[in-house]
Parts: C-alpha cells; sequence; structure tokens
C-alpha cells in the first residue's frame, strides 16, 4: 500500500526545485556533479531537510538533470517527496 502524498512535502519539492533551475546550464557545467543536503522549512512552516542534487543526464558535457527532495528527517528520507527537471544544453 503506497503511503499518501504529503502536500507540504510536494510542495516544498517543487518550490526548491524552481529554485534550483534558476542556475544556467554554462553555471552549472562547472560544478556536476554536485549536491548538498540542507535544513529549511516547508511552506506551511514545518521543519524538513532538502537534498539538490545536479547530474549528467546521460553524458558528461550534455544536458544536466536537476533532482530536489523533501522530506522530515533521515528516518523518513523514502517518504519524502521529489522533483526533477531537465537543464538543456544550449
Amino acid at each position: 500500500m503506497a503511503a499518501t502524498p504529503d502536500p507540504e512535502l510536494e510542495a516544498a519539492a517543487v518550490e526548491e526545485l524552481a529554485q534550483a533551475v534558476r542556475l544556467k546550464w554554462a553555471e552549472l557545467a562547472r560544478l556536476v556533479p554536485y549536491g548538498d543536503t540542507y535544513e529549511g522549512f516547508g511552506p506551511a512552516g514545518g521543519a524538513l531537510e532538502f537534498e539538490r542534487s545536479y547530474i549528467w543526464r546521460d553524458q558528461p558535457g550534455g544536458d544536466i538533470l536537476c533532482e530536489v527532495a523533501a522530506y522530515r528527517g533521515p528516518s523518513r528520507y523514502d517518504r519524502g517527496a521529489r522533483a526533477s527537471q531537465v537543464i538543456a544544453r544550449p
């Protein structure tokens, strides 16, 4: 049985992804692969952890895949919300 999606986690992942893809391909290409994890707050004020990563989608120098996860602590990582988007090489 699948867990019911948490609306705050879903909204937080989408919001964080919107911020994560604001960087341009040329800025990110120097950093890939890159990722970080940090604490923050969701849209409703709940304490969350965020994980953001940038990886090459298919091959180095090509499109960049940005993935974001929002979750309520390490023990609940698997129940977090995820969002992703490709940043196309110009």
